[in-house]
């Protein structure tokens, strides 16, 4: 008779291991939608923090999870979830169980559907409105198909830095002839996300109507990791691709709710 196969492994994948236990499930959960600071988190699991911390440290330890000093309050953190680094171990997951469970990337040019009776409206909002939230607006400009209408708006607006110029003409986006804008110009306009690029704007940001979902990614001001425009190039250049990276993924999170929306 004929051997029968056998698996090659029978251990899960660490990933399955770590991701596994309900109350790091519950951190990647929370932390899948929005940066949060350790005391955030406890309240929204209800646990104390040590541990809390000791589940944060865990995934921290897999780089599955990072953290940043805030900038707003030196003397606490964001906890931010590397969507990248699930994507990649989840796909290494599957293909560890099946071959023809290996999940394939999706590009972010053909997630949002055209047709639609109205547009996804999101607003980006930093201190100065002159680098983060204007690469994020014109990321999504690029990758929103169209159907996606994004702003940006800072609360001390600053002149357009000549570095989020450069790092967007190397992706072959021109914004040179854009101009800051102060957020109490949307205020009063309805939005579907409001998705906050910096700590100190986050304790200021105001309410808009229709209660939109609120988003916070913790990104440093890429103008402040150097001396002059030079030095901190390198820095905006991190600043596009993170904001790049995300942005794929916020419009996943866009085109899933729109498709389960109910149809009237």
């Amino acid at each position: 008779m004929p051997t029968e196969a056998s698996p090659v492994s029978v251990s899960p994948p660490s990933f399955l291991c770590l991701a596994g236990h309900p109350v790091r499930w519950r951190l990647l959960t929370e932390l899948s939608y929005s940066d949060r600071r350790v005391g955030e988190l406890c309240a929204r699991l209800e646990l104390p923090q040590n541990l809390v911390s000791y589940h944060l440290g865990r995934l921290r330890a897999e780089r599955v999870v990072s953290r940043r000093r805030s900038s707003a309050d030196g003397r606490d953190s964001y906890y931010r979830l590397e969507l990248d680094r699930c994507s990649e171990l989840l796909a290494g997951a599957g293909t560890a169980l099946h071959p023809g469970l290996r999940l394939a990337p999706t590009r972010p040019d053909r997630l949002i559907r055209t047709g639609r009776r109205r547009r996804t409206r999101v607003l980006f909002l930093c201190t100065g409105n002159s680098a983060r939230s204007q690469i994020a607006e014109a990321l999504v400009e690029q990758l929103g198909g169209g159907v996606v209408e994004a702003r940006s708006a800072g609360s001390h607006p600053k002149p357009l830095h000549p570095n989020a110029v450069r790092a967007l003409s190397e992706r072959g986006i021109d914004i040179a002839v854009r101009r800051s804008k102060h957020l109490d110009r949307f205020v009063g306009r309805r939005f579907d996300y409001v998705v906050s690029l910096c700590d100190r704007v986050r304790e200021v940001c105001p309410e808009f109507p229709g209660h939109p979902d609120l988003i916070h990614w913790s990104i440093p001001d890429p103008a402040r990791e150097g001396d002059d425009d030079e030095q901190t190039y390198p820095a905006f250049e991190r600043t596009a691709d993170e904001l790049a990276t995300r942005i794929a993924f916020l419009l996943e999170l866009i085109e899933h709710t729109y498709t389960n929306l109910p149809r009237r």
